[in-house]
């Protein structure tokens, strides 16, 4: 039986055009059983451009009344680099908050998951999830998702490259075939031990491999580092 990610990877394969990447913001929402997915680019070719499940009067609204300048998630995504749980974004202003409930009637689910993501020639963008359920069904969910979302976040984001025709300009650092095999077998879900084990190499000398491969690759983590992996085509998983 094919994996979630894995049926996900399979629609991106046939996606060819900006309608084709709406249809699957939906495939994506429905494999994953999630209220909404969105993903948002601010200029790709100067332009920005969205693949969104959002109810359509969400988003008339949500600019209608200037929400992007003090949307919690939004701010937090311009100022660091690691996904960001809302439950623990800062809801304290009084307009954010007005915000957040007008979103969950709009059909915005209570809680979420963005992940920053930036391109080699300044593009900004975020994918994002989100959901009805309560604390402990969302914390075990983003347990057992957050690796799928890093890797689909930015194969996603090649593909809106691709199609918009964005060159990327990235600098190529080899990865070493060991380098490259610490990150397949990270990716196929292998624990450090077991990856170590399995390339018969010290857990110590497994830590050096991956940190050469996040420096080369610029990743801000191990899963992150996957991800690019994967989606520059260095290794299949």
């Amino acid at each position: 039986m094919m994996s979630k990610l894995e049926r996900f990877l399979d629609c991106l394969e046939t996606t060819e055009s900006t309608d084709d990447l709406s249809s699957i913001a939906n495939s994506l929402r429905d494999i994953y059983d999630v209220e909404n997915v969105a993903y948002l680019a601010l200029n790709l070719n100067g332009a920005p451009f969205s693949a969104v499940t959002y109810d359509p009067k969400w988003a008339a609204h949500y600019e209608a009344q200037g929400y992007q300048t003090i949307d919690p998630v939004v701010r937090g995504a311009m100022q660091q680099f690691h996904p960001l749980d809302w439950r623990r974004l800062d809801w304290s202003n009084k307009r954010a908050r007005t915000f957040f409930h007008e979103a969950v009637d709009f059909g915005v689910g209570r809680q979420g998951y963005t992940i920053p993501i930036r391109g080699p020639n300044g593009q900004m963008a975020l994918f994002a999830i989100n959901h009805n359920s309560d604390d402990e069904e969302w914390e075990k969910y983003i347990k057992e998702n957050a690796h799928d979302f890093m890797i689909i976040s930015h194969y996603l984001h090649r593909k809106a490259l691709e199609i918009v025709n964005v060159p990327e300009k990235i600098e190529p650092k080899d990865l070493s075939p060991r380098e490259q095999d610490v990150l397949k077998y990270l990716g196929v879900g292998f624990s450090r031990s077991q990856t170590a084990e399995k390339l018969n190499i010290s857990e110590h000398t497994l830590r050096v491999y991956v940190d050469a491969a996040r420096y080369k690759l610029g990743a801000l983590n191990t899963t992150h580092a996957v991800a690019l992996a994967m989606s520059r085509g260095i290794i299949t998983v």
